[in-house]
């Protein structure tokens, strides 16, 4: 069981270096938020559109097959598995129908002899019907397809964008773009270059803690527990004590880091100088930056729901 393989979601893919890493980190978060805040007030054509653009820039990239095949997969599963299970559950909305004829038929009878009037125009009515399916306890309404197009395609959008641009944007280059867009905030007297610093520490240790709890999982299978003789007591108090070894692991390895960090003479950011990448707009950039224009102009003209 190798968890930094099968788990691969935030991990940063080194090679091959395809067109979305090369592009600005800046512009990557610009679309990133824009695909995230998007969402909101939007039709449902509008948000279909933002999975297949998703998927879109997957295949265009040249991501290899291996990275994205599983936790695509999976992804997409749980997605229609939500919209089937949003769409047959109950909508929420207690609608009485009315039939449209009324029950008494001798109010039939005396408006058939009233004078009859003049005949009118016939408008084209289209025949509508709020229940879209209902065979034996399946019923899907309009309302309850709604919710589950909603519901689906926010958890996808949300999950594999972040994911996406975890997997094609370096730890150090999230944190340069994120200094970056904070500058303003340095007249406000806020620590920028700390609350970077500790982004990237962070986005260090999150393979630090997978390799610790794989190592701690082969550990306990390697030794054949019968978990049977155990009891839920038993094996209660030994998952315990691996949490506390994970802990204990985890506090060893953020230690060693401070140390080393001391070791080379940084005391804090004012004294020592973090070197972070060098952000400059190149010319696929300002591609990009025109096309996100693009992208919100067409969002606001025919993707608003009210």
């Amino acid at each position: 069981m190798d968890l930094l393989r099968s788990l691969p979601l935030g991990l940063y893919l080194e090679q091959p270096q395809t067109w979305l890493h090369k592009l600005d980190p800046r512009v990557k978060i610009a679309w990133l938020m824009s695909f995230l805040t998007s969402y909101s007030f939007a039709t449902n054509e509008w948000r279909i559109l933002l999975v297949v653009l998703l998927i879109l820039f997957t295949l265009v990239a040249k991501i290899p097959r291996r990275v994205w095949q599983q936790q695509l997969g999976w992804l997409l599963t749980l997605t229609v598995l939500v919209l089937f299970i949003a769409a047959v559950s109950p909508d929420g909305l207690g609608v009485s129908y009315q039939p449209r004829l009324p029950a008494n038929e001798q109010i039939l009878a005396l408006k058939s002899n009233s004078p009859v009037p003049t005949p009118q125009p016939a408008l084209s009515t289209k025949k509508y019907s709020y229940v879209l399916f209902h065979q034996g306890p399946v019923r899907i309404t309009r309302r309850s397809l709604d919710l589950a197009v909603r519901l689906s395609t926010i958890l996808f959008t949300v999950i594999y964008s972040t994911n996406l641009y975890l997997l094609t944007t370096a730890p150090e280059e999230i944190t340069a773009a994120i200094e970056s867009i904070m500058q303003p905030l340095r007249r406000l007297k806020l620590p920028v270059t700390e609350i970077t610093l500790t982004l990237t520490l962070s986005l260090r240790f999150i393979p630090l803690v997978l390799e610790e709890v794989q190592n701690l999982i082969r550990s306990v299978m390697t030794r054949a527990i019968n978990w049977k003789k155990l009891g839920l007591k038993g094996a209660v108090k030994v998952w315990m004590i691996v949490a506390e070894r994970l802990l204990e692991n985890l506090l060893l390895r953020a230690d060693q880091m401070a140390n080393a960090m001391m070791v080379r003479g940084f005391t804090s950011p004012n004294e020592h100088k973090v070197q972070w990448h060098e952000l400059r707009l190149k010319r696929w950039d300002w591609f990009a930056i025109a096309t996100l224009t693009l992208f919100w102009g067409v969002r606001v003209i025919s993707g608003n729901k009210f």
